[in-house]
């Protein structure tokens, strides 16, 4: 019988459809380390655990995550504390079966972690993240048709926490042209990367749990655009989910 585990962190709409008994899955939490491993006697990252669950080939880059949300997931896995990272676990069953080829879902994911970073990075950051919070937004534009220098809510109030930053990229960004391909190839994977690096390296109380919310944003951005694969609708039931434990040991659930 189907049964619903709802991810802590996530709303409603990213509830993780799983079969069977779900009692143990908040309890198991499998160890994630930090970066790439050839297998899972050497350790497993955040993605290569999906990529298991998934039941693809052993992979940080697995097919079953759109590949812009598997970078934001894998700079949040490498960036976060040992300490920290077993809170990171129960989301791993959320990527399993997003993806698509909507360039919204690039854009949307680029803003989300722009937007979360660039009033806590560091001034030197701040000017790299503002020029993709604008960015971000005229694709954005672009794709739907809107009126020209359109932010959202939260784009305005990601600038005018760093006026400074916010007028410099508007200088710079006014006359270059953004290609959609080059947007998605280089544009949106750098955005990701320096949006995580930029919160892990802040001068704030908790990064950790930081890179744990734009890791959430960013899962809720894909969703909003992504399809969900129909032959991954059950991605971890508690046999899997205890069988990826078996494999990399388990941490307390913090």
């Amino acid at each position: 019988m189907a049964r619903t585990l709802v991810v802590a962190g996530l709303p409603t709409l990213l509830e993780v459809a799983v079969s069977g008994d779900v009692t143990h899955l908040p309890e198991m939490v499998p160890v994630l380390s930090r970066g790439k491993h050839r297998g899972p006697r050497q350790g497993a990252c955040f993605m290569e655990l999906a990529s298991y669950l998934a039941g693809e080939r052993w992979s940080d880059h697995p097919a079953c995550t759109h590949p812009l949300l598997a970078a934001v997931a894998r700079d949040v896995n490498d960036c976060t504390s040992d300490a920290g990272r077993p809170q990171l676990a129960g989301l791993i069953p959320s990527v399993i079966g997003l993806t698509g080829d909507d360039l919204h879902i690039d854009a949307r994911i680029a803003l989300t972690c722009a937007q979360r970073a660039l009033p806590v990075a560091a001034a030197e950051r701040q000017q790299t993240m503002a020029v993709s919070v604008l960015a971000c937004e005229r694709v954005l534009t672009a794709l739907d048709g809107g009126p020209a220098g359109r932010l959202d809510e939260q784009s305005q109030h990601a600038l005018a926490q760093a006026p400074h930053a916010a007028q410099w990229a508007r200088s710079f960004t006014r006359d270059i042209p953004i290609s959609p391909k080059a947007f998605q190839q280089h544009v949106a994977p750098a955005t990701v990367r320096a949006a995580v690096e930029g919160i892990a390296q802040a001068c704030v109380p908790q990064p950790d749990a930081m890179l744990r919310a734009l890791l959430i944003d960013a899962i809720g951005a894909c969703a909003m655009w992504a399809r969900r694969d129909a032959g991954r609708d059950t991605p971890c039931d508690s046999a899997a989910w205890a069988a990826a434990c078996s494999l990399t040991g388990t941490a307390a659930a913090l």
